[in-house]
C-alpha cells in the first residue's frame, strides 16, 4: 500500500482560469470600454468579437501577430487636444460644465453655485472605484445639490463577464436625475456637428446610460436622464458649447444587441483544451485559434474592429457574400457564397428557391438590355472642330 495520500479530484476550471488561459499566462486582461460595446452591439452575432472582448484579448496586438494589423485610430495630437480641451470644461471644480448641464437640461432648477459637490473618487482597482462611485452617486442624490462625478467607474454585465466603464462625467441634479456629459474635441460649427460624430457619441453614451440604470434601480428618488449632454468647442475656437442629445432610440437597440449576446462561457466551452490567443504564438497557431471561433463579418467592421482585416480576408478566401455586406447578406438568403449566387444567376440553382429563381430572371432581364442597347443605332454626333488659335 502506497504511504502517500490518495490524489485529490480535479479541481474544476472556473470562467476566470479559462479566460486567462486564453489570452495567455503573462498577457493582462484589456478592458471593455464604451465604445468597444457600442460596436459589439452593433454586430452582435460575431462571437468571435464577444469571446476576445469577453476575455480581454489585446486584439490590436492580436491582428499585429496575425500579419493584419487594424489601420485606425487616433493621432497623438488628437488625443492631446481632447485632453486639453476636456481639462478646460473641468476646470474650477466643473463650473462650466455645470452651467451647460443647467442652462441646456434644467434652466428652471436653481442654477449651481460656486460650492458645488465634486466628490473624491478614488479607490484601488475598477471594482474598488466602482463601489466608490455608486456611494458617490448615493450620497449625491439624498444630499439634493448639483454634484459632479469626474470619471467616475460605472459596471455592467455583458456576455456574462462584467465590463468597467468610465464616462467623461455624470451631473446628479438637485431633483435627483443623473445626466450623462459626453464631452468630445471635434467642432460643433453654427450650433451644429457632424451627424457620423453625434451619432457615435450617442451610442457611446447609451452604454453608460444603461450601465448608470442598473445603480440607479437600486436607490429611490434616483432617475437616469435619456438627455445626454454634447459637449464640443465652439466653431472654430476653444470655446465649450452643447447641444441635448435624445438618446431612447441608441439605448432601446443597444440593451436590444447586448441581450442577444452569447454568453461567454458558453463561446468558451466549445473551444478546444489548450487553444490560445497568446500574442507571442506563431501566426499559424493564432490563425487557427482565431478561426475556432465563428464570426459574423460585415464591411461595418472595418471602422470598428481591430481584426476586421483579417476576417475580411477569410471572407474573401471562402467566397463568403458577407464581405458585400449585410443588405446582400439578407437578400441572397440560402446563398451563402459568391460562387453559388452567380451560378443561380447562370440558372444552375435549384428551380424551387425563390432566391435563385429571382437571381436568374435579372440576370435574363439584364442580358436583354444590353443585347437591346447593342443593336440599338447609335445618334450621330458631330464632330468640334477644332479651334483655330
Amino acid at each position: 500500500m502506497s504511504s502517500y495520500p490518495p490524489r485529490s479530484p480535479a479541481q474544476p476550471t472556473t470562467l476566470r482560469q479559462r479566460l486567462a488561459g486564453l489570452r495567455g499566462p503573462d498577457v493582462q486582461p484589456r478592458p471593455l470600454d464604451a465604445r468597444a460595446l457600442a460596436a459589439l452591439a452593433a454586430n452582435p452575432g460575431c462571437g468571435r468579437r464577444a469571446l476576445l472582448d469577453g476575455a480581454g484579448v489585446d486584439k490590436n496586438a492580436l491582428a499585429t501577430a496575425l500579419g493584419s494589423p487594424a489601420a485606425f485610430g487616433q493621432s497623438q495630437f488628437a488625443i492631446v487636444r481632447g485632453n486639453s480641451f476636456e481639462a478646460k470644461v473641468k476646470g474650477d471644480g466643473g463650473a462650466e460644465l455645470l452651467r451647460l448641464v443647467h442652462a441646456h437640461l434644467a434652466p428652471a432648477a436653481e442654477p449651481p453655485g460656486a460650492g458645488a459637490r465634486v466628490p473624491d473618487l478614488t479607490a484601488a482597482g475598477p471594482e474598488g472605484r466602482a463601489a466608490r462611485t455608486a456611494l458617490a452617486l448615493r450620497e449625491a442624490t439624498a444630499a439634493k445639490e448639483w454634484t459632479l462625478l469626474d470619471h467616475p467607474m460605472l459596471a455592467l454585465e455583458v456576455a456574462g463577464s462584467p465590463a468597467y466603464l468610465e464616462p467623461d462625467a455624470v451631473v446628479v441634479h438637485p431633483d435627483g436625475r443623473w445626466t450623462v456629459v459626453e464631452i468630445k474635441s471635434f467642432p460643433m460649427i453654427d450650433a451644429a456637428a457632424d451627424a457620423a460624430k453625434v451619432g457615435a457619441a450617442a451610442r457611446q453614451a447609451a452604454v453608460y446610460v444603461l450601465a448608470l440604470e442598473r445603480t440607479a434601480g437600486k436607490l429611490a428618488g434616483a432617475e437616469v436622464g435619456h438627455t445626454v449632454l454634447l459637449v464640443c468647442p465652439k466653431d472654430f475656437s476653444n470655446l465649450p458649447t452643447a447641444a441635448p442629445v435624445d438618446i431612447r432610440r441608441e439605448r432601446s437597440v443597444t440593451r436590444r444587441q447586448l441581450d442577444r449576446l452569447t454568453r461567454v462561457e458558453e463561446l468558451a466551452a466549445a473551444l478546444p483544451e489548450g487553444l490560445s490567443f497568446d500574442p507571442e504564438r506563431t501566426a499559424e497557431e493564432l490563425a487557427e485559434a482565431v478561426s475556432a471561433v465563428d464570426a459574423a463579418y460585415a464591411p461595418e467592421c472595418l471602422a470598428a474592429c481591430e481584426l476586421a482585416f483579417h476576417c475580411r480576408e477569410r471572407a474573401r478566401a471562402a467566397d463568403e457574400v458577407t464581405a458585400l455586406g449585410r443588405s446582400v447578406r439578407g437578400e441572397l438568403g440560402s446563398l451563402t457564397t459568391v460562387e453559388e449566387a452567380l451560378a443561380a444567376a447562370a440558372g444552375g440553382g435549384c428551380a424551387e428557391d425563390p432566391t435563385a429563381a429571382a437571381l436568374h430572371r435579372a440576370a435574363r432581364l439584364r442580358a436583354e438590355a444590353l443585347e437591346s442597347a447593342a443593336a440599338r443605332p447609335r445618334p450621330h454626333v458631330p464632330e468640334i472642330p477644332e479651334c483655330p488659335c
